[in-house]
């Protein structure tokens, strides 16, 4: 284990507890972007999810006296991310507005195993064959979901949220090298800021002013958003990622209620048989990426350390 992971103070229970508190916020942000997202575009969408956080999330950085960090970043990278963060958002609500919310979530859950996938050729990491196995099955869930032969979502909707979940992906392979040289604080920062920017110039040509009644809407957006970061970010800072991170997967919970108790749909049975097998992967990458970091094999300071939501 590297010094500066060994130094860092652990929690296990309050890490979990920060996370699950974390994913709770963050699927009652993406019931606002998904109430609002018939109504906008997807860019427009992805602008109001920036510009509703990151007010708290200054003010979250002011309170803690970290201002000064934001200025010492990399920036090439940084607006690589950006980029990559308005394919994430505007590919995911441009799903939401056509498919359930857990049927969207069973689908961006496989990022896990992009991710992995992608440190190989862009990190040059090494990934076994148990791993390589893990990401097939996640491919293989996806393909599940969408049913591309038969009746199943593999429509424009369907591949959006795939295409947003591969941008995730690339933009946590970023991360992984911003993390190294910038402060977390920069990395929220911009992140938003930068969506903000990109987004919104797409999005100008077609701007639909806000309507009164989405004021709400937006305030939990805003609210859910900045309130997940923090228990994100107290979540990795107490406990190891490798604990902390499937715990994501309890998102499906909440995501199948909202579905079930705002918008009356559930999930069909191949959409659960394909989500089952996608977090399954999932959970067997994690327990695996533990087991080699414990043994050595993986440096423990490379970790998946973005968690911008899920998206």
């Amino acid at each position: 284990m590297s010094r500066s992971a060994a130094a860092r103070p652990t929690d296990a229970r309050a890490a979990a507890l920060w996370m699950l508190f974390a994913v709770f916020a963050f699927a009652g942000m993406d019931a606002g972007m998904k109430w609002i997202a018939n109504d906008y575009s997807a860019f427009q969408v992805a602008v109001f999810r920036s510009l509703a956080t990151l007010p708290l999330i200054v003010g979250w950085l002011l309170l803690r006296g970290r201002a000064s960090s934001l200025l010492r970043v990399h920036w090439p990278l940084h607006l690589l991310r950006g980029v990559l963060g308005v394919g994430m958002i505007a590919g995911f609500v441009y799903g939401l507005a056509r498919m359930p919310l857990s049927t969207a979530y069973a689908i961006v859950f496989v990022s896990p195993l992009m991710v992995t996938a992608l440190a190989v050729p862009l990190l040059g990491e090494q990934v076994g064959p148990r791993r390589w196995t893990a990401i097939a099955l996640g491919v293989v869930g996806v393909l599940v979901v969408l049913r591309p032969t038969g009746e199943g979502v593999a429509t424009l909707a369907g591949l959006a949220v795939v295409g947003g979940a591969l941008c995730y992906a690339i933009a946590s392979i970023t991360v992984r090298k911003l993390a190294q040289r910038d402060s977390p604080e920069a990395l929220v920062f911009w992140f938003l800021v930068l969506m903000a920017v990109f987004a919104g110039a797409l999005a100008w040509p077609d701007w639909q002013p806000l309507q009164r009644e989405h004021w709400w809407v937006l305030a939990l957006i805003g609210v859910t958003g900045a309130l997940g970061q923090v228990g994100l970010t107290h979540a990795f800072r107490l406990g190891e990622a490798s604990q902390v991170a499937p715990l994501e997967y309890t998102a499906l919970l909440w995501v199948v209620l909202l579905d079930l108790t705002v918008w009356g749909v559930l999930p069909d049975g191949m959409t659960w048989l394909g989500a089952a097998i996608i977090v399954v992967s999932g959970l067997y990458m994690f327990r695996r990426e533990k087991v080699l970091s414990d043994a050595g094999t993986v440096d423990p300071a490379i970790k998946r350390l973005d968690q911008t939501p899920p998206p």
